[in-house]
């Protein structure tokens, strides 16, 4: 008799990498410095929390199937319509839904050489050819990206800044890229960490998405709201792309609570403030004492540095190390980056904790 047979994966879904997050738990029952997922350390706003809990009286009724008052939130805040805006489970659900609603077999798509690894993945879903753009100076290069477009070339993801390296492009470089791309191009902004930057030339997409019918933007709740937990994003599209994107998400896709909690966070804004600031005041200091003490530091606009460790030196030792001082650090070798950990901004203790371990292990391996 022939072996039965189970169902069967479509062709190509067995050979996606699956996505591992950074570690956040080690062996033992002592509290650990977390590290390793670019969180905020200073947690949501109280509002926020007091707007969940309060959601918990409703959790027997659906939610508000098109996240209207977050929407309407959103809108208020950066001067938007509400009707370009679709929120999803986090920024990582709307990503999939574009690639969803734009791509097919055939089709490629392109994004960079240490880009965001979900990139890859929802395209690779789609049963699309994903295609890798080279960086220069580990940031996104448009003349790379244009090189590599075809006439089978259907979405360019762009994170910016970028994870893991905290690069990011000029906004004139990412007007560039969109006008260098064919019309039928969707250029995907992924901003993510776009509250965290302070430089003059950066703008997050908004404008872009504004004035073509061929972008859309990106953002998170899960980082500088610190709601991770709760699966919370919203994308800013064109009236074309946000029909679509309506059309195949869930109904009830973001959750009432989530909902509740978002527009809270929205509301508090110094909340966020104080989070964008207390990573102002570490971010430099803390790659000049990292490159003080022999380790070469990525710049970063982002809330968080990709430390490079130098010839002699080894990365999964440093995680060990680190380890043994319940200290978790993000390895990337996945990324492209075997001899190289991603540090979090944290709290000023938990900053200094990774410091000295660090400079520890530096000395220790000398």
């Amino acid at each position: 008799m022939a072996a039965k047979r189970g169902p069967v994966p479509r062709t190509g879904v067995l050979d996606i990498a699956p996505y591992v997050p950074g570690r956040s738990a080690l062996q033992g029952g002592e509290p650990v410095i977390k590290l390793s997922s670019n969180e905020t350390p200073f947690g949501p706003s109280a509002r926020a929390v007091e707007a969940y809990l309060a959601a918990s009286a409703s959790l027997s009724r659906y939610p508000d199937g098109s996240a209207t008052p977050l929407r309407l939130a959103i809108a208020k805040l950066y001067g938007l319509d509400p009707g370009h805006i679709v929120c999803g489970a986090g920024s990582d659900e709307l990503l999939n839904l574009l690639a969803q609603a734009y791509l097919e077999p055939g089709d490629e798509a392109i994004y960079t050489e240490h880009g965001f690894l979900v990139y890859r993945i929802a395209i690779m879903a789609r049963g699309a050819t994903p295609v890798v753009a080279p960086e220069r100076d580990l940031t996104a290069n448009v003349d790379e990206i244009v090189a590599r477009v075809t006439p089978a070339t259907c979405m360019v993801f762009l994170a910016n800044p970028n994870n893991p390296t905290g690069t990011y492009l000029a906004f004139d470089e990412v007007k560039r890229l969109r006008n260098a791309l064919p019309e039928h191009v969707l250029l995907v902004l992924d901003a993510a960490y776009a509250e965290y930057v302070r430089k003059n030339d950066y703008e997050a997409g908004i404008e872009l998405v504004a004035t073509t019918t061929n972008t859309v933007m990106t953002r998170t709740f899960s980082k500088i709201y610190g709601l991770a937990s709760l699966r919370l994003g919203w994308a800013y599209c064109p009236t074309a792309v946000a029909d679509a994107l309506n059309r195949i998400r869930g109904p009830f896709n973001v959750s009432g609570p989530a909902i509740a909690a978002g527009v809270a966070a929205l509301e508090d804004q110094a909340h966020a403030q104080r989070a964008a600031e207390h990573n102002a005041e570490w971010l430099g200091p803390m790659a000049a004492e990292l490159s003080g003490f022999g380790l070469a530091v990525t710049p970063s606009a982002a809330n968080f540095l990709l430390i490079h460790f130098p010839e002699g030196r080894n990365a999964e030792a440093a995680d060990v190390f680190l380890h043994e001082r319940r200290i978790i650090l993000r390895r990337v070798a996945e990324y492209g980056f075997p001899n190289a950990l991603r540090l979090s901004i944290g709290t000023k203790e938990e900053n200094e904790a990774a410091l000295d371990a660090l400079r520890a292990f530096m000395k220790a391996k000398a």
